[in-house]
């Protein structure tokens, strides 16, 4: 099987748009006004020299790239290009496709040169979209994902089962997909660094600090283990999520709640688009200068009423410190998932 990652996508389809930009540092993110409170969604490789990285606060891209263009994110733009590169991959003989976000799909084929194939799908997208992409090769899932990250930019890698620990044993735990810097830290404090202490872990350990499904699970990634079917079932969500930071503090408890009111409307409007109720709520909170609470209840019963999760996430936000600024208030709510969907049970960096 294949993974396919579009390379510094966002920047890339920006470079298309404005050809006079290529071979420049390039960053987007937020309205593309590095004087207001946003984060970099993604920096060309021109301006990754710079130390510029996705998630960096833009002012603080802005002065590590003097010279960068700063562009506005422009959603409809990149789902536009995207949708194009997944008609691109599904349009090969005899492909499945799992798409696992704008820049990503594990593509499953069964040929004797996956190599060829891989050379083949990198063509097939520059032909048809300009953009290029690199392509891991896995006899899973989370070989060929992490198979990727060797093959950028634009090359082709491949890991399975027989070089697996020669390339990724004395990598740290954390390079594996699926293993962010939370469970990281709780992997060393058992003296678990690497992926090979992971994979001959003792699994009471892992269970005694993930529990009974979590640990072996664990346990099973740092051996490279896992799916090994590519799964083409559209994709569910299990919730949805919006967050907004603000550019000037919320102090008032008024400024607050109407924040709360809108962030409500906006994600009610995606779980009403899902035909499902609200089963949970999780409610973000991230304070003036950047430290971030979050404050989490189910719902009993399900909801669909956007008053009474209203009612709900009021009652979280009380639990907040009220004596403190905010600068960024996000809102998640969970749905419960159809019997017959796949919900994209996949390793994710990011719980939110």
């Amino acid at each position: 099987m294949l993974h396919v990652d579009l390379d510094q996508f966002i920047a890339a389809v920006e470079v298309l748009r404005h050809p006079e930009l290529a071979g420049r540092p390039v960053i987007v993110g937020g309205r593309g006004d590095p004087t207001e409170r946003a984060v970099v969604s993604t920096a060309s490789y021109e301006a990754r020299e710079f130390g510029v990285g996705s998630g960096m606060p833009l002012r603080i891209a802005a002065r590590k790239a003097p010279d960068a263009v700063i562009l506005p994110v422009d959603a409809p733009a990149y789902t536009a290009a995207s949708a194009e590169v997944m008609e691109t991959l599904r349009a090969h003989p005899g492909a499945v496709v799992q798409v696992l976000g704008w820049d990503e799909a594990f593509v499953g084929v069964d040929v004797a040169f996956p190599e060829a194939t891989a050379r083949d799908l990198q063509r097939e997208v520059l032909e048809r979209t300009g953009l290029h992409c690199s392509v891991g090769i896995g006899d899973t899932l989370l070989r060929a994902k992490v198979a990727t990250g060797f093959g950028k930019p634009g090359g082709v890698f491949r890991l399975t089962a027989a070089n697996w620990m020669a390339v990724m044993g004395e990598r740290p735990a954390t390079a594996v997909w699926g293993i962010g810097s939370r469970i990281g830290k709780r992997l060393a404090a058992h003296d678990i660094e690497t992926v090979a202490q992971l994979a001959d872990a003792d699994p009471e350990v892992l269970v005694a600090e993930f529990g009974p499904r979590m640990g072996p699970w664990y346990r099973q990634l740092g051996r490279g283990e896992g799916t090994r079917v590519v799964d083409d079932t559209p994709w569910v969500a299990r919730g949805h999520s919006r967050e907004t930071t603000y550019q000037r503090d919320l102090t008032e408890p008024e400024q607050v709640e109407s924040a709360l009111g809108d962030l409500v409307t906006r994600v009610m409007a995606d779980v009403a688009a899902e035909g499902r109720p609200v089963i949970g709520l999780t409610l973000k909170v991230r304070y003036v200068p950047f430290t971030t609470k979050t404050f989490s209840r189910r719902m009993s019963p399900p909801t669909t009423d956007p008053d009474e999760v209203l009612a709900h996430v009021l009652e979280l936000a009380a639990k907040r410190d009220a004596s403190r600024a905010v600068r960024l208030l996000g809102l998640r709510a969970e749905m419960p998932m159809p019997e017959d969907a796949r919900d994209g049970h996949t390793p994710r960096r990011s719980g939110w």
